[in-house]
């Protein structure tokens, strides 16, 4: 195949770089014949202007344009700020005073091949070849980094919105209902999980309170959350008992979840002025019950996690809460964070802090245990974390 035919899909663009008038004349009816598109520049300035303004597919260029010097300095120099625009673009140098050092500090610089003077027309138009075939492959190489990186942007930047929206439907700690205090912490492994923490008032005289999982972490794990809070919220009402309500969530998700996908819950309804709580556990870690005088309890009745079985039923607990009782809801990433020797943080742990530390207001508890949790973890979660405190004034 001949060089024309051979490049002929797109019409190579090649600057031509040199002082002497007869050389460019000479290389420019060269590569016009073997089918290139050429330009000239005769001073390093030149040759700059050029590349800023439009595209090459390769650049050939002397090494010496001042008569009286023959370092090579001026052309050294204008590679490293041809590199500097534009480090894709293939660099062949072609001059009559090469010597060892020289040719190996411009190949240093960037240089992709090495002509002397003369030169000969096969060689230079095989090496030109080469060049500029390896330097539109380095440019698509570039282009699909380019675009890579501007869809990882754009996906980071749509995942940094869904947190946003993963937070503002997550338990706000200014929720105040009478007679109770809510202070909560929710961390993703990533930027967006499947932990979710809830309480909200539903009817004049009752609140809902829930904390889930959702099997697995990140995206999918998120759409799955996002899936159940809007359906948890549609459910729930001062009418709906906590085991019907997970009934109906329970095949409501069986129907919706994939293979292997579940979710635990666990799901309250409080009776604000009578202060019970009542509640069903669908395989969530039981909360933690703390009794003003340092006691605990496991709120555990309930019955099978959602969405795993359509005819799963449960049980529905019920509990007084007291004035100086805390009432902790939790996720596993809690309570499975290691620690460097490979230790779980752990519920006993969780328990004896919250025993010793029960008086404490639901924010200041709140704290203390996330502080405890990201310090024995150093800070690396493996899975998503939430936690809600309740306290009962």
């Amino acid at each position: 195949m001949s060089v024309v035919s051979a490049l002929a899909t797109h019409t190579p663009r090649t600057l031509i770089a040199d002082d002497q008038t007869d050389v460019l004349v000479a290389l420019r009816l060269l590569l016009k014949s073997a089918g290139y598109q050429t330009e000239a520049a005769t001073s390093p300035t030149a040759v700059l202007d050029a590349i800023k303004t439009r595209q090459f597919d390769v650049v050939l260029i002397d090494l010496n344009y001042a008569r009286d010097t023959t370092s090579g300095q001026e052309g050294l120099d204008l590679i490293s700020r041809i590199q500097a625009e534009d480090n894709s673009l293939p660099i062949v140098v072609m001059t009559a005073w090469a010597t060892v050092d020289l040719a190996v500090e411009a190949m240093r610089r960037g240089v992709r091949d090495f002509v002397q003077k003369p030169w000969e027309n096969a060689r230079l138009l095989q090496v030109l070849r080469a060049q500029v075939e390896q330097g539109r492959r380095r440019r698509r190489l570039q282009d699909a980094a380019s675009q890579r990186r501007a869809r990882q942007r754009g996906l980071q930047k749509e995942l940094l919105e869904a947190r946003k929206i993963q937070e503002r439907l997550m338990l706000s700690n200014d929720v105040n209902l009478n007679g109770f205090v809510f202070s909560a912490a929710w961390r993703a492994a990533g930027t967006v999980g499947g932990d979710y923490l809830a309480a909200f008032p539903v009817g004049s005289q009752r609140a809902a309170l829930c904390v889930a999982d959702v099997s697995g972490k990140g995206l999918p794990a998120a759409l799955l959350m996002s899936s159940l809070q809007a359906a948890l919220k549609s459910a729930a009402s001062e009418d709906v008992n906590p085991v019907d309500l997970c009934s109906q969530l329970n095949k409501l998700l069986n129907c919706d979840l994939p293979l292997n996908k579940f979710v635990t819950c666990f799901y309250g309804l409080l009776d604000v002025q009578r202060r019970v709580l009542r509640f069903t556990n669908a395989g969530h870690n039981p909360p933690l019950l703390i009794r003003a005088n340092g006691a605990a309890e496991h709120l555990t009745t309930g019955g099978r996690v959602l969405g795993a079985f359509p005819d799963s039923t449960y049980q529905q607990g019920e509990i007084v809460l007291q004035s100086g009782d805390r009432l902790v809801l939790f996720t596993d990433g809690i309570t499975e964070v290691r620690n460097a020797a490979g230790e779980e943080f752990g519920e006993a742990r969780l328990r004896q802090l919250l025993t010793r530390e029960h008086g404490r207001s639901a924010f200041v508890l709140q704290q203390l245990v996330m502080d405890r949790v990201t310090k024995f973890c150093a800070g690396h979660f493996e899975d998503d974390a939430a936690l809600m405190v309740v306290q009962v004034k």
